[in-house]
């Protein structure tokens, strides 16, 4: 299994609240993931929406509707259940939100690369100065 890696601390995560956003890459390309508490229990998907591949959240971190029953998509107002990714209404038809695999332990949330989802490229390291050419 690939290494976890820290997202936040579970206290950055309330109940039905906002999400933490973070960044991956899904089949090699930039994309944005959230995580959200629902039912105390957090989980995780790809931003974006099965009807149109876009992101759906309507503020930063802001993807449950009024009622927070439901992760709402802002485009087209495609409705996910929480807890499972699947869709409930709209034009999401019988498709589900890409699940990235979470698990909290010790005061923290981590997520878990998979073959499609990967860490967000990290900055290259400065450059060593080496000796100089002669």
């Amino acid at each position: 299994m690939p290494d976890a890696q820290r997202l936040c601390a579970s206290a950055e995560l309330a109940e039905r609240g906002a999400a933490v956003l973070f960044d991956v890459r899904q089949w090699g390309q930039p994309a944005r993931a959230f995580a959200l508490r629902i039912d105390g229990r957090v989980v995780a998907y790809l931003n974006r929406c099965v009807h149109v591949p876009t992101e759906m959240d309507w503020q930063p971190g802001q993807f449950l509707d009024s009622e927070r029953r439901f992760i709402l998509c802002s485009i087209h107002g495609a409705a996910y259940e929480p807890a499972s990714g699947r869709c409930a209404a709209g034009p999401c038809g019988r498709g589900s939100l890409v699940a990235i695999e979470v698990e909290e332990r010790g005061g923290e949330v981590y997520w878990y690369p998979s073959r499609d989802t990967q860490p967000a490229a990290q900055p290259a390291e400065p450059a060593q100065p080496g000796p100089p050419d002669r």
